[in-house]
């Protein structure tokens, strides 16, 4: 029904809402993570206002960008993995609001991620030449925001894989409301509907036989057929 359905892709919004900001937030914690472990970059101050880099230091600008991907990649597995643990929600809708959330997390890990690294080691103003200075290291390159959004999306896409049920296990046969599946179909006008018990005792489809009827007869015959036992040797008494 319309009206049922506009209130299942209401609940869907709000679940998908609710699962964008619990992402983001995740992302957040993880960027206070990442700026407390990434490493610093030492330079030798050689005149005011420049510096040369130690050797060897510049490789920590890879490490920092590994592991600001390495945990992208694991908050989008574990909020990919709780969303699809809410199985009535399952469906395009949430997937639209994982991604979505994904995408603006990482962006939101890499914000408060250097804010965390800039104020735990701060830059120095003026340092003498012949000082060695730690400076924070940067995201060196963007494409590292596209590990949590496609971490989430590949665990998404094979859980759906793996799913034995055209639902998705959600009970919900259309991608959007609030429409259950049906074992069977509704019976049309006329059907004979299923009782259990004898033949007898389930109702025609035109409505009861009146008594003395050729229906009543061919029924009447057709029951005791069936409640007659079986042939065979009589047992002895």
């Amino acid at each position: 029904m319309p009206g049922e359905r506009g209130r299942g892709v209401r609940k869907e919004l709000r679940a998908a809402a609710v699962l964008f900001g619990a992402v983001i937030l995740a992302s957040l914690f993880a960027g206070v993570v990442w700026g407390l472990l990434a490493p610093t970059e030492l330079l030798l101050v050689v005149e005011p206002g420049r510096g040369a880099t130690l050797v060897g230091e510049s490789l920590h600008r890879f490490d920092a960008l590994a592991i600001f991907a390495g945990a992208g990649g694991v908050v989008g597995l574990l909020s990919a993995a709780a969303a699809w643990r809410w199985r009535r929600m399952r469906g395009p809708i949430q997937l639209v609001g994982l991604l979505l959330g994904s995408a603006a997390g990482a962006w939101a890990m890499a914000w408060i991620g250097g804010v965390v690294n800039t104020w735990d080691n701060p830059r120095p103003d003026n340092p003498p030449v012949g000082q060695i200075v730690a400076l924070p290291v940067d995201l060196e390159s963007p494409l590292a925001l596209l590990t949590q959004p496609l971490t989430a999306a590949l665990v998404i896409l094979i859980l759906a894989g793996l799913s034995a049920t055209e639902d998705l296990g959600s009970g919900f046969m259309s991608p959007f409301g609030e429409s259950r599946p049906q074992p069977y179909a509704d019976p049309e006008p006329g059907d004979v509907p299923l009782h259990p018990g004898r033949a007898s005792d389930r109702v025609p489809a035109g409505g009861p036989v009146e008594p003395g009827s050729p229906a009543a007869s061919e029924g009447a015959s057709v029951s005791s057929s069936q409640d007659s036992p079986p042939p065979g040797p009589k047992p002895p008494e």
